[in-house]
């Protein structure tokens, strides 16, 4: 018989030693993560292995998806948030999110109470939640150290390699579903892990499987987990959204969007035609907040090569930002970019061919002419000609 009742995570008492040989099953949202919303995540991966405008669909239908989920099942709101966020979408555009963009944000959320236990066991750890398996597989096993996620599966088109929408049977990985995945991962009907945590009703399931179940209960001011403490550190990160796209969030960005297009469209062309020792003046008045740390390399000289700065490329922005740093006109090496956009760049932009070799030596040539900016997806040329410049920053 199933337990309808468990104690809260608080009343746990594991501790490393105790639980050395332990196993544990966790959900994921509400659970192992503050927040129980998985909204967020799936605008995260419409937005940026889709488009602003499935986006912006995925917003729109936020209403429908949260009557489906908090009314009539909640197998059904997942299906709605997958369809909406996966459909016609590249699986490798989606895998390319899990592991550059997602990460961030579910390594802000962490909840320690959580983390404590499931970083304490170890035996096998697995995390058990209706997401799909490809959105959160990345981030469960390179920064929770979590063994396996057992998740819903999406369905492939085999033939475009992008999602249909659909999921693959049994379906959404919810209640009952939860319960019969942990079962056969732990060995078969009536096995389960010593722990088992969850936050909500439909988590029983599973948890009564378990040795001890606790509860997770929402609060919204539970402690997060320092991003040094989880098993990796986030060092690399893409995207466009600074904050979880959360619904008000997104629906203020996407207000925002239209005043911001045209507010960046005078930034830059009020600026372009001013010399760079003017534009560090005008900078305020349009309200950009520039900052320079240290002392920027003197420029080149017939004796002196020039300097190569490797940008993080956030925008396409970044050599003119260092330019107006620098007060000095600089040039920028790229690649894949058509003919009419380096015609039309306010910089002078030179065109690299991906052969190590010819870049390597174009690089080397153009140091020795001034200062030059270059992105970190650059060929690698560009990490072999940079060891010969005089200074290289890195900005």
């Amino acid at each position: 018989m199933r337990r309808t009742t468990f104690p809260r995570i608080t009343e746990c008492s594991a501790t490393a030693g105790s639980a050395e040989s332990s196993s544990i099953a966790a959900d994921l949202d509400g659970t192992m993560l503050i927040s129980r919303s998985s909204f967020p995540y799936f605008m995260l991966v419409a937005v940026e292995a889709g488009s602003l405008l499935r986006g912006l669909v995925l917003l729109a239908s936020f209403p429908l998806i949260a009557i489906a989920y908090l009314f009539l099942s909640e197998s059904l709101g997942i299906q709605m948030l997958i369809y909406i966020s996966f459909k016609g979408v590249k699986i490798r555009d989606i895998e390319l999110v899990a592991r550059a963009v997602l990460p961030r944000f579910y390594a802000a959320d962490v909840r320690q109470e959580s983390w404590k236990l499931f970083d304490n066991c170890g035996g096998r750890k697995v995390v058990v939640t209706a997401n799909p398996v490809v959105m959160v597989e990345p981030f469960v096993k390179d920064f929770l150290g979590g063994d396996k996620v057992l998740g819903t599966e999406i369905e492939v088109d085999p033939r475009t390699g992008r999602a249909t929408g659909f999921v693959k049977s049994p379906g959404v990985l919810v209640s009952d579903l939860k319960r019969s995945a942990v079962e056969k991962e732990f060995g078969g009907p009536g096995n389960g892990p010593d722990f088992g945590i969850g936050d909500r009703e439909s988590d029983h399931a599973f948890m009564a499987l378990c040795k001890e179940g606790y509860m997770v209960h929402p609060d919204s001011r539970a402690k997060a987990v320092p991003g040094e403490q989880l098993k990796s550190r986030i060092i690399f990160h893409d995207g466009r959204f600074v904050q979880a796209p959360t619904p008000l969030t997104a629906l203020l960005t996407y207000l925002w969007l239209p005043f911001g297009f045209a507010l960046s469209l005078v930034r830059v062309y009020f600026n372009l035609p001013l010399p760079e020792r003017i534009v560090r003046h005008t900078y305020p008045l349009l309200g950009i907040n520039l900052v320079i740390r240290g002392n920027p390399p003197p420029p080149s000289t017939s004796t002196r090569g020039g300097s190569l700065f490797v940008c993080n490329h956030r925008t396409a922005l970044d050599p003119i930002v260092i330019a107006i740093a620098l007060r000095r006109k600089i040039s920028c090496v790229t690649y894949s970019v058509s003919r009419l956009s380096r015609l039309i760049s306010p910089i002078p932009a030179v065109n690299l061919t991906r052969d190590r070799a010819a870049d390597a030596a174009r690089i080397s040539a153009l140091l020795e002419k001034g200062t030059w900016w270059s992105a970190p997806r650059a060929p690698p040329a560009a990490s072999h000609s940079s060891s010969g410049s005089r200074r290289c920053s890195r900005s």
